[in-house]
């Protein structure tokens, strides 16, 4: 039985990702990614083995550290299966040889596009960005998840000042576009799953998480959200899942990121 005190609202978005990840995938992730990694390290300890995961900028294959370190692109992730040299995992990133892409933003619209270059005119920044990165070849992976650490009006907004990452764009399919992934496929938040609506590729409620209503995530988008006539209460870690979370990460890098 689980004490549901001691279950962090990081916990419950690597629940999320975690069982988004099937068996024999290849999925990678960005910088800043204490979550994701989480997620894949839970899954690969529990329903697939045979997952690999990507650690972002250092080309990391599968690195199996105890502890979590805070960043992807750490020095101490060299220690893994293998590592890729940058312009192989950028290659790699073209070639829609990734399954899944974890990914974020500054903004994130109703149509899954992600902005991680600036807020404003781009001759007018407000606020500067680190740039595109990895994310144009998001249309090229399987599929994307899409997570942050924020939930609020400025994060999520009708249409972002900057295409970094494409999502549906205005809610084209991608079948209709000639592109080979199938888009955004989930968004995880501190109170929230989400998923696309199929016909319009709107952002859909899926789930809140433990003590939040579906109004109060609607008051925190900046846009309208597609309701379901039934929102369920986001998952919550086994036991078995909780103690390897607590195992990988002992210091609270991922666990307690939220606050």
């Amino acid at each position: 039985m689980v004490d549901q005190s001691e279950i962090t609202k990081a916990d419950i978005m690597t629940t999320a990702l975690c069982h988004h990840l099937n068996d024999g995938e290849v999925v990678i992730m960005g910088a800043y990614s204490m979550i994701p990694m989480l997620a894949s390290r839970v899954a690969q300890l529990t329903h697939a083995p045979n997952l690999t995961y990507i650690a972002g900028g250092s080309g990391a294959v599968n690195p199996r550290l105890e502890p979590l370190v805070p960043s992807s692109c750490d020095v101490r992730l060299l220690k893994s299966e293998c590592v890729l040299p940058l312009p192989y995992v950028i290659d790699f990133e073209g070639k829609t040889e990734i399954d899944l892409f974890f990914a974020g933003g500054l903004q994130i619209d109703m149509h899954g596009n992600c902005n991680l270059v600036c807020i404003g005119d781009y001759d007018n920044q407000k606020l500067r960005g680190p740039g595109t990165v990895g994310l144009p070849f998001l249309a090229r992976a399987g599929r994307f998840a899409v997570y942050t650490q924020t939930h609020d009006p400025r994060t999520f907004i009708e249409k972002v000042d900057f295409i970094s990452g494409p999502g549906f764009f205005d809610g084209e399919h991608y079948d209709e576009l000639g592109i080979p992934g199938s888009g955004p496929s989930l968004v995880v938040t501190p109170i929230a799953v989400m998923d696309f609506e199929e016909k319009t590729r709107r952002m859909r409620l899926v789930s809140t998480h433990p003590g939040v209503t579906a109004e109060q995530v609607q008051e925190q988008t900046g846009f309208e959200l597609i309701m379901p006539d039934e929102v369920t209460e986001s998952r919550t870690p086994t036991s078995e899942e909780l103690a390897f979370m607590k195992k990988m990460d002992p210091h609270g890098i991922a666990r307690n990121s939220i606050r």
